[in-house]
């Protein structure tokens, strides 16, 4: 709805010709006093206001009280109030019809911005919709424009961007809400059944046509029928769906009686059906039919600022289900966003899940990230642990190797090297530090030796990770020359 148009001018000649100019665009709009104008603006300060001549020269308190309405001012006297936001332009004689339309247009788009505006449109409920980028805010306002009408849609855009997700809310916007949503993706029938699944059939139609069926269309009626990768369609059903476009009527597979078809149509895909067009796989006659409104919907990588955004959505929508969710840290997101994403929302969506089943109610980092979503280098952090507990991890591992039900040799030999040695603590004392290191290099060579330096093996027989035995053999110096070591490990 345009928002209302007053003419305030005590130039009672400009502002009659102003009117003039104004009935002959077809702009409904009325002269007011400056009494009037204050009455007008206070009940609703929505409007456009050409702004001439005062006697009062109260132009600048007038400009002031109410910003969210939209001046045109008159005359070159009035150029210095243009620092003014809410003075959208000037007006100079003569008037011209083309710059006189075109700063009405802007007066629109000062409204249509408005902050309050634009709070006030966040309020429709797009479902699943979430981004607040440039390209986002524009496939939105395209929903709302087209969604009041019938006018078929024709959704374009690579897989997994969401065609579908558009598609539902043009129709929960549109006067058909109440109405089904009926989608049917024509790649993914054989074509010898997709005329029977859109239009129905009659019973005994064909063979296994044991009863009557109603088609996609027909299950739609009053409502919205999405024709999922239309571009996969064969030639001959092509030929049969622009009938019903032109004609609004069909008839099931078999049957004769004409239904009217009282649907709205959207259609999506990911092909580039123009090019198909000159290779003769796509009519273009159908092509124009369904390509009314087109809306493109924007491939992730061209949004990666909605990208914190989708993974909370996404993360909510795991949480729905049961599942654990997961923290991204800032780096993680940071390298999330450099990503191409070929796979878009969709291949993000498999990502958020199959990080929140690895690493369930923890904080990911780039370092927890698939290598090829790793786009920020960023040094692993390696804990450094106090002294006492590396000193009690080093007990726990020395009495720990051997299972409880074996009688190894293992066993035998640790007994026979420990029991003569820690029965009696030495008058003098000793250094516990430097005995337990004597000992843990002790058994580490004995496993090392008996294995012939297999690192794999001798961890076994210690009952340690193989990476932890690394590390003890590099601490006391213990490593073989490099070639028998890359030979036995």
């Amino acid at each position: 709805m345009n928002p209302r148009l007053f003419i305030l001018d005590q130039q009672d000649s400009r502002a009659q010709r102003l009117s003039v100019i104004l009935n002959f665009i077809h702009e409904p709009h009325a002269v007011l006093s400056e009494a009037q104008l204050h009455a007008e603006l206070g009940a609703d300060p929505k409007a456009v206001v050409l702004l001439g001549a005062l006697t009062s020269q109260q132009h600048e308190p007038i400009l002031q009280q109410y910003p969210a309405c939209a001046f045109l001012l008159l005359g070159e006297t009035l150029k210095p109030l243009l620092k003014y936001a809410n003075a959208v332009g000037l007006l100079t004689e003569p008037f011209a019809y083309a710059s006189l339309t075109q700063q009405l247009r802007d007066c629109q788009e000062y409204h249509r911005l408005l902050p309050g505006q634009r709070q006030h449109d966040l309020q429709h409920r797009f479902v699943g919709m979430v981004g607040t980028s440039p390209v986002m805010q524009q496939v939105r306002f395209l929903i709302q424009q087209v969604a009041k009408t019938d006018a078929n849609v024709l959704i374009l855009g690579e897989s997994g961007t969401g065609k579908e997700v558009v598609a539902r809310n043009i129709h929960v916007l549109s006067h058909r809400c109440d109405g089904p949503f009926v989608p049917i993706n024509c790649g993914a029938i054989p074509a010898e059944l997709l005329e029977s699944e859109l239009f129905g059939h009659e019973k005994g139609a064909f063979t296994g046509a044991i009863s009557t069926r109603k088609g996609r269309f027909e299950l739609a009626q009053g409502g919205t029928i999405f024709l999922d990768e239309i571009g996969d369609m064969p030639l001959p059903m092509q030929v049969k769906l622009l009938r019903v476009l032109q004609e609004r009527t069909y008839e099931r597979v078999g049957g004769s009686q004409p239904i009217r078809a009282d649907v709205r149509i959207i259609a999506a895909t990911h092909r580039q059906l123009e090019g198909m067009i000159e290779d003769g796989r796509f009519r273009e006659d159908l092509y124009y039919r369904l390509n009314v409104f087109p809306i493109d919907t924007p491939a992730l990588k061209e949004r990666a600022d909605d990208l914190p955004l989708l993974v909370t959505e996404l993360l909510q929508r795991l949480e729905t289900q049961g599942q654990a969710g997961v923290k991204f840290t800032e780096r993680a997101i940071e390298s999330l966003k450099l990503h191409a994403w070929p796979g878009n929302v969709r291949e993000l969506g498999n990502l958020v899940e199959r990080l929140t089943i690895m690493f369930p109610n923890q904080v990911v980092d780039v370092a927890d990230l698939p290598q090829k979503y790793r786009h920020i280098d960023v040094e692993a952090y390696i804990p450094h642990y106090p002294e006492a507990l590396l000193e009690r991890d080093a007990i726990n591992e020395l009495f720990q190797f051997g299972s409880d039900d074996e009688e190894s040799n293992e066993e035998i030999a640790f007994t026979s090297l420990t029991s003569g040695q820690l029965d009696l603590l030495p008058d003098d004392g000793m250094d516990l530090k430097q005995f337990l290191a004597d000992l843990e290099v002790s058994l580490i060579n004995q496993a090392l030796e008996r294995h012939d330096f297999i690192v794999a093996r001798a961890a076994d027989i210690l009952c340690l990770r193989r990476t932890t035995l690394v590390e003890k053999m590099r601490k006391y110096n213990l490593m073989r020359d490099e070639a028998d070591n890359g030979q036995n490990d």
